[in-house]
């Protein structure tokens, strides 16, 4: 290790059981270009509240766990109700023609002329397949509508390497780095150890 690096840098030790990860903000302030849209056998479909909680967790649970989504793992029932009932909260599920959830894109409407896409994301099954572009096409559709300025949203080191430019390529701009700290959700046992196996579980 390089001692000079070191000497201008700031070290934060990380304390047992708990995770830290940079976070990158983007934005986008109008809608991009008109693009043809991407073909799917999928189907996207609103649940509109009250929310089937089970339901829920399981598709949140399918497509989060390689990355370690937890945000929504935490909250007890009433909690989750509230939240996934939430006054400008949208559930958008992209399912398989029988039904069976594949995709998830939740956007926040709860701020004035803004849309954030809370959470965004495919089963691992269903990545690399072009559906992302597909499900990104309906996020942005529904993001952009009347009133709306700005379209944000934000990734982390711990989402799927891909994830950054991808998002840039549909017309993202970072603007915002952050770190955060929490505590691993692999040690609480939200999600099984063996998840996010590039991530150490210390």
């Amino acid at each position: 290790m390089n001692r000079g690096t070191m000497v201008a840098s700031q070290v934060i030790a990380v304390p047992a059981g708990q995770i830290a990860t940079i976070v990158t903000c983007l934005e986008m302030t109008a809608p991009p270009a008109p693009a043809l849209p991407a073909r799917s056998a999928l189907k996207l479909e609103r649940w509109a509240a009250p929310v089937d909680l089970a339901r829920y967790r399981a598709l949140f649970r399918a497509i989060g766990e390689p990355w370690l989504w937890r945000g929504r793992l935490v909250l007890d029932d009433d909690a989750l109700a509230a939240t996934l009932g939430a006054p400008g909260l949208e559930i958008h599920v992209a399912t398989r023609r029988d039904g069976t959830p594949q995709g998830l894109i939740e956007l926040d409407f709860s701020e004035t002329g803004e849309c954030e896409i809370a959470y965004f994301g495919l089963v691992p099954e269903m990545t690399g397949r072009g559906q992302g572009a597909w499900l990104m096409g309906h996020a942005l559709r529904l993001g952009w509508r009347a009133g709306i300025r700005r379209l944000w949203l934000h990734s982390c080191d711990l989402d799927h390497p891909g994830a950054l430019s991808f998002y840039q390529r549909h017309g993202f701009r970072p603007y915002q780095r952050l770190v955060e700290m929490f505590d691993d959700p692999r040690s609480s046992g939200i999600h099984p150890a063996s998840a996010a196996p590039t991530v150490p579980l210390l």
